[in-house]
């Protein structure tokens, strides 16, 4: 994913977002929340090219969401339920 895409890296993303006081404190969900809000106040100021950056790093928050997620269901168990691996 380029910079063009999200108007930064991601590792920039990940450091003014994913690790930011409101991720620590209340959740990525929030993080998201708070970015769809921006988005509406910047789609009232007609800043498209903006709202669309923003949105994508939503999504790629999301998606690093849900492989975090992903990853952590991976554990298999027998059919007794004992954990496999």
């Amino acid at each position: 994913m380029s910079k063009e895409m999200f108007g930064m890296s991601e590792s920039d993303i990940r450091e003014q977002y994913m690790e930011s006081i409101t991720a620590k404190f209340s959740g990525l969900e929030m993080v998201v929340a708070g970015i769809l809000s921006d988005c509406q106040e910047l789609i009232e100021r007609g800043q498209s090219e903006r709202v669309r950056k923003q949105l994508n790093v939503a999504k790629f928050i999301l998606f690093e969401m849900m492989d975090a997620k992903r990853n952590e269901e991976t554990v298999l168990v027998s059919s007794d339920d004992k954990e496999i691996a």
